[in-house]
This record gives structure tokens, C-alpha cells and sequence, in this order.
């Protein structure tokens, strides 16, 4: 059941009495990975952003120093993925569904005693419900810090491991994303399958963008006819392992980070 996450790091391999007997619960850090199942390109698996959720955080908790206490929550795998609707596999949860899961998830917790919990999230499309819900749970419990995190937003330099284009372009299934797979989950990945796509969206002087400062409302099926949006051919196993260990590290600081936040 733990995937990639470490086996003493995984609260629901926890007992119940091992919960009401933990100490100093309330700076216990949680982290609650988010994924989704949704189309990558012919050559990925339906799971690379819940493969990637879980193993970043496994590896940082992996890593985490033995005295700082972390655990991941079972990651949730569906999320809210309709710009692919387009494109059969992907599952899809509404906006207003996700973040109730979410919520009631972390009312769980709080109700369990623990004050603070991190979203892991590693899907594009839904930052903003982890938003909400942190900040719509901060409203109602004075007293739980929620942390809505990016899995990519830790501090790393995996930039310098793409082509320029692809760093600025390639956003959904491209070099950095087939790299980590073949790094985590090899035997799923279809190489022989993989090829560049790039949208010719905008004018090089527009000041529209697909997620920049400027952005608007696309699905994928507007800008992809393979559902890539960047170039996998580059992706190599090393980079992967490279990128994952870049990106642990990164977590392995915020871990720490919010396990030494004093509140507010």
C-alpha cells in the first residue's frame, strides 16, 4: 500500500492508539500527496502525476532527518482533470468534489489532534482548489496551519536540465515529467511511442500565455492533438533520477520548514 513512501513514514500503517498516544501531535507534520489519473501522451501511464506526488515525498521522507516527525497520508490519486477530457482513460473530479474530499480528509486529522498539514499536489490544473480549501479551513479551525504546496515549487535548479524551449514550453508530458518516470516507474513507459509537441498558440510579442501572467481557459484537445505539450524524446532515466533528487531535497527543507513554523 505505501508505493514509494517509506513504511515507517506511512500514518495509515499507523494503530489507533499509536495516533492518541503520539507526542507534541500538534507539530507533527502530515502531508497528503495529490495526483490525478489523467492522459500523458502515448508513451506515459495514466498515473505520472500521483507517481510523482509520491515519489518525490517518498524519497524526501526517505531522507528526512529521523527527528523531525513526518508521515504521508494514502496519496489521492483522482483530481480535477477536465482540460483532458478530450482524451480517453482520465478521471475526473469536479472542483467542488476534490476540495471536499480534501476537507474532510484534514477535518479528520484535526479532529485527530494534528494542527498541521501539507497538499502535496503535483497536477497542474488544480493548485487553486488546494488554495481554497486551505484558506476556507483556516477560517473555520484558528488553529490549523495548512500548507497548499506545488509539488515543482521547492526550492530546485531542474531548469537547468531542460533545452530552453521545453523550460519555458513544455508543460504536460514533455522532457522533465518522462524523465521522472522513467526514473520511478520504467517499465511504464513507452519510449518508442514518444514525440514533441508544442502549441503555436501566441505571437511571440503576445501578452496572452497558456499559464503565465496573462493566461486563459484552454483544454488540452486546443492545443495537442497527441496530448503533449513539450518534447519527451530528450527524457533520460539519469536526468530523471537527477530531477527526483533535486526536487526531494527541496522538500526535505519545506518538511522541516513547516514542522518549525511557530503559527501564528
Amino acid at each position: 500500500m505505501h508505493g514509494f513512501i517509506p513504511p515507517h513514514r506511512y500514518y495509515a500503517y499507523l494503530c489507533w492508539t499509536d495516533i492518541r498516544d503520539m507526542q507534541d501531535k500538534e507539530n507533527v507534520v502530515l502531508i497528503q500527496p495529490v495526483g490525478a489519473i489523467e492522459q500523458h501522451g502515448p508513451h506515459l501511464p495514466l498515473a505520472v502525476d500521483s507517481a510523482i506526488a509520491q515519489g518525490v515525498i517518498g524519497r524526501a521522507l526517505a531522507n528526512l532527518a529521523p527527528a523531525i516527525p513526518a508521515y504521508a497520508l494514502p496519496t489521492q490519486y483522482v483530481g480535477k482533470s477536465n482540460e483532458h477530457c478530450h482524451f480517453p482513460g482520465t478521471l475526473m473530479l469536479s472542483a467542488e468534489t476534490l476540495g471536499r474530499v480534501l476537507t474532510e480528509t484534514a477535518e479528520s486529522l484535526y479532529q485527530a489532534g494534528f494542527r498541521k498539514l501539507v497538499f502535496a499536489n503535483a497536477h497542474g490544473g488544480q493548485p487553486q482548489v488546494m488554495e481554497i480549501v486551505a484558506r476556507d479551513l483556516r477560517q473555520k479551525y484558528p488553529d490549523f496551519q495548512i500548507f497548499p504546496f506545488f509539488i515543482w515549487k521547492v526550492p530546485h535548479k531542474v531548469g537547468e536540465l531542460l533545452e530552453p524551449r521545453e523550460r519555458s514550453e513544455g508543460i504536460h508530458a514533455g522532457d522533465a515529467e518522462t524523465s521522472v518516470l522513467l526514473a520511478l516507474l520504467p517499465n511504464e513507459v513507452k519510449m518508442d511511442r514518444a514525440h514533441a509537441e508544442y502549441p503555436n498558440t501566441f505571437e511571440p510579442d503576445s501578452l496572452l500565455s497558456l499559464e503565465g501572467k496573462l493566461p486563459l481557459a484552454w483544454l488540452t484537445s486546443d492545443i495537442s492533438q497527441s496530448g503533449v505539450v513539450g518534447d519527451p524524446t530528450t527524457a533520460t532515466a539519469e536526468k530523471g533520477e537527477e530531477m527526483l533528487n533535486q526536487v526531494a531535497q527541496g522538500w526535505q527543507e519545506a518538511i522541516a520548514a513547516v514542522h518549525q513554523f511557530p503559527g501564528f
